[in-house]
């Protein structure tokens, strides 16, 4: 955890309230303190002088504004940890089946500017760093956040081991969409049965055409019908059936796949991080039930 900026509207305080929500649900987990996204991995995919920027705190305030909140030398330290935390869960999943990161998902950083509470993208990172070095051929992109992932699908439009996937508000942020893969855009107050008809119709598709070799799962749970920047309409309910229909999809096909935590906005930061708790609990119940899955039943909460 850092500190908050002392200006910016985002609420940093959801992601202790999301371990301690974790910690206090009664099932059997892990937790993995990431190392830091080494530098070399994060110039890969944003520009050197952006980076170098992040590192030494000194974003311009034209950046800083897109961002919505200052990059403090402590969110320059955080932001560092919460990539290496999505790839770390990958590496987990590749053992157990599923990991989870429990912070990261930001999926609006571009390649010289962070943006929508972003300052690095760790699912392009992730990505990026995982076919580098061997650990996949091929990358799945799954983002269920209700704002599209037009960072991560700008970041990786130019190649062919990276497929993007993206179901979305329409009308909802950014005004101006970038191209993913195969972009979904669904209609103000989708609920939780429109929502699953949709994932259902493009999902399975997606992982046998393009067959990957690991999932990246974009679990932002800003879809929420009580959501404070979210136009769709889904429950609690559809939250978990949206869980256990990705997870299922992927682990039946004996993929590993690692989430990351996304968006989620409220006034009541417990009662948002019960959401992502929740989403992750759901997503490594439905990973336990497959024999190659985590023998223990654990989820992976990368911090």
């Amino acid at each position: 955890m850092a500190p908050a900026p002392t200006r910016g509207t985002f609420r940093f305080d959801k992601y202790m309230a999301v371990m301690q929500v974790l910690r206090e649900s009664g099932y059997a987990l892990t937790e993995h303190a990431p190392p830091p996204m080494p530098r070399r991995w994060l110039e890969a995919v944003h520009c050197p002088t952006y980076v170098e920027e992040v590192f030494t705190a000194s974003v311009p305030q034209k950046k800083e504004r897109r961002i919505g909140f200052p990059v403090t030398p402590h969110i320059s330290q955080r932001v560092q940890h919460t990539n290496g935390g999505t790839w770390l869960a990958a590496q987990l999943a590749k053992t157990h089946g599923y990991a989870a990161n429990s912070a990261a998902g930001s999926h609006h950083a571009l390649h010289d500017t962070g943006a929508g509470y972003c300052v690095f993208n760790d699912l392009a990172v992730a990505a990026n760093r995982l076919i580098a070095e061997g650990d996949a051929d091929r990358v799945l992109i799954v983002d269920l956040d209700v704002h599209q992932g037009d960072g991560t699908a700008s970041l990786t439009a130019a190649r062919d081991d990276i497929f993007t996937l993206s179901l979305h508000a329409e009308k909802n942020f950014p005004v101006r969409k970038a191209r993913s893969n195969l972009d979904v855009p669904l209609a103000d107050g989708v609920d939780d049965d429109g929502y699953l008809e949709a994932l259902e119709k493009h999902l399975p598709g997606v992982i046998d055409t393009f067959a990957p070799d690991l999932v990246l799962y974009q679990a932002g749970v800003d879809v929420h019908g009580d959501d404070k920047l979210g136009r769709l309409a889904l429950t609690d309910s559809g939250l978990e059936r949206r869980d256990e229909l990705v997870i299922g999809e992927v682990r039946k096909r004996g993929l590993p796949v690692a989430s990351a935590l996304g968006g989620g906005y409220g006034a009541d930061p417990l009662e948002v991080a019960g959401r992502h708790a929740r989403s992750m609990l759901a997503c490594a119940r439905t990973n336990a039930r497959f024999a190659d899955g985590s023998a223990s039943g654990k989820t992976y909460a990368i911090g």
